[in-house]
């Protein structure tokens, strides 16, 4: 059967996973999909001042103020460029509650295999601490955020 039947199976055995694949730079990251509230086009981003450099600012956002960061500068990546393709993928985290993560592109959802995942060890230097694993689809390598590392830092300095 297809790949929605294996998502369907009865139990308690979860086999597949979903991911927003984005682009940032000109990786190609995927965020867990239950962590998204909600894919917004740039809008005005009102800056918080002493705030690190990552920390963009804030937006409003149907009455809530949400924090807003740029993962491509919290990666140590070049500062971002926005386009018409420029998202902010709205996250909710049961420790921080919703943030903002701006992106490059917002390229399509895709389901993983469990065994399509490859793990990688915790290597806190470079991007590495960021990436909790490698997954493969089509043919293409997606690497898997850890949100909870991307903002850590947010009240941190």
């Amino acid at each position: 059967m297809d790949e929605n039947t294996s998502r369907r199976k009865i139990g308690t055995t979860v086999t597949t996973k979903q991911y927003i694949v984005v682009n940032i730079g000109s990786e190609r990251y995927g965020i867990d999909i239950t962590y998204i509230d909600n894919i917004v086009r740039m809008q005005k981003i009102t800056r918080v001042p002493k705030a690190q450099d990552y920390f963009k600012g804030v937006i409003n956002l149907r009455g809530e103020v949400v924090p807003v960061m740029s993962v491509r500068v919290r990666m140590g990546l070049a500062p971002d460029e926005y386009t018409n393709t420029s998202r902010i993928i709205i996250i909710k985290l049961e420790q921080q509650g919703s943030i903002g993560l701006i992106v490059d592109e917002v390229q399509e959802v895709v389901t993983l295999d469990l065994n399509e995942i490859d793990r990688i060890s915790r290597d806190n230097t470079s991007t590495e601490s960021f990436i909790n694993g490698i997954g493969k689809h089509e043919g293409q390598l997606i690497s898997l955020l850890e949100l909870q590392s991307v903002v850590a830092e947010k009240a941190v300095q």
